[in-house]
């Protein structure tokens, strides 16, 4: 009971976090209200299988979620050619790349020869406007995002973890208060709908939003997640996971759902000893979770019905909060090296520009001309050696992802 507890209340707060992000995410790339329902149900869904099957194939609490970082990005990046369409045919592209992450080792090595720096300020330039839009908000709408942002920040002191779930409710209850109201969400369904969108051929345009939409899971999703369960004790395949959930990636993407992959923040929550003393029995708080997020997303039309009647400057204020911590953390990854500073600035500076020159997106010019800044000075990996201290290859050390395919 102890172990189903902690997988339950992980959930719970996993989805009361960021599912506002979600919901931005989804809505500026095209979705309607009930596209976002029906993304929010294949994603959960999809999430609560995966996590369920490779907990008790692994019997290790392995948890899936959605990419809250990719749906930041997506929240932060001009609506595509094409409009939904197009953003679900580059939800299928990033999950077959995590797909072929785990599946082929050289491709890993491939995606790894990008310096970890330039995907943390890529990362940053794309939370950037998104957490702008706090202040955009207290200006606007400060009756009902000022008590939003002082319980967050009050919660942020003493329960870190319920921050967010509690900025949701001060969020509510102000809007309820206040009286404001949003456009609502006609054409919901509160019976769980799902619906399907076939691919219209646009390759190009999805190809611009799929990359940077798969290095930013891979980098602040997928890693973490693996982080998470070394730490605890755990060692899972790598490559299984990375095939699963990619696959449930491709699955989900018909239904508006932009990525699963492994949870980071739920699996602190359910591999650590609060879920149970037994570290052999964890992988049941994992399952459980899993279970739980299967019944949230059964309740997502309920969900996109209650978040219509706030005004997108309130979903927009709630996402910018949940995001802060991620922001800080790119921030100082970006910067840390002295010898990438100007590469990483250079990426943040264009990739929150916004801009889409050729049809390319500000994140995939933002990763170039980071390349090409680090390249023209004359940036280079420090020297991979063997056991003995000797050089054995001009490219380098690994980046963290090629290591963790190793």
């Amino acid at each position: 009971m102890p172990a189903i507890a902690a997988g339950v209340v992980a959930s719970l707060v996993g989805y009361a976090s960021s599912a506002s992000v979600v919901l931005a995410g989804l809505l500026h790339v095209g979705a309607t209200p009930a596209d976002a329902a029906s993304g929010l149900l294949g994603l959960s869904v999809l999430m609560g299988c995966v996590g369920i099957a490779l907990s008790v194939w692994l019997r290790q609490p392995v948890s899936a979620a959605w990419s809250t970082s990719g749906a930041a990005l997506l929240a932060a990046t001009a609506r595509p050619p094409g409009g939904f369409a197009t953003a679900v045919e580059a939800f299928a592209i990033a999950g077959v790349l995590a797909v072929a992450t785990g599946a082929i080792p050289p491709f890993a090595r491939a995606v790894a020869c990008v310096p970890s720096p330039l995907g943390a300020a890529m990362l940053a330039g794309v939370l950037l406007p998104l957490c702008a839009r706090v202040a955009i908000g207290v200006a606007d709408l400060p009756a009902v995002v000022v008590p939003t942002a002082v319980t967050w920040l009050m919660l942020t002191r003493v329960a870190r973890t319920w921050a967010v779930p509690g900025a949701v409710v001060a969020a509510a209850v102000a809007v309820a208060a206040d009286g404001v109201r949003g456009p609502g969400a006609g054409g919901v369904s509160l019976v769980p709908h799902a619906l399907v969108h076939l691919p219209h051929g646009r390759f190009l345009a999805a190809l611009t939003l799929a990359v940077p939409l798969y290095l930013v899971t891979m980098a602040s999703q997928n890693l973490p997640g693996l982080a998470v369960l070394r730490i605890n004790g755990f060692d899972p395949p790598v490559r299984p996971l990375l095939v699963a959930t990619g696959a449930a990636s491709v699955a989900a993407a018909p239904f508006g759902g932009h990525a699963v992959n492994l949870a980071a923040l739920t699996a602190a929550l359910v591999a650590g000893p609060e879920a149970h003393p037994d570290p052999d029995r964890r992988w049941i708080a994992a399952m459980a979770g899993g279970a739980a997020f299967i019944g949230l997303g059964l309740a997502a039309g309920a969900v996109i019905a209650v978040a219509g009647l706030a005004p997108p400057v309130v979903i927009d204020a709630v996402a910018g909060l949940a995001l802060l911590g991620a922001l800080g953390g790119s921030l100082a990854s970006a910067t840390a090296d002295e010898r990438m500073r100007d590469a990483a600035v250079v990426t943040f500076a264009v990739t929150m520009s916004s801009i889409r020159v050729f049809g390319v997106s500000a994140p995939m010019w933002g990763l170039a001309a980071g390349v090409v800044t680090a390249a023209g000075t004359g940036w280079r990996r420090p020297a991979r050696t063997d056991e003995n201290g000797s050089a054995v290859s001009a490219l380098g050390a690994p980046a963290p992802l090629d290591a963790v395919i190793e």
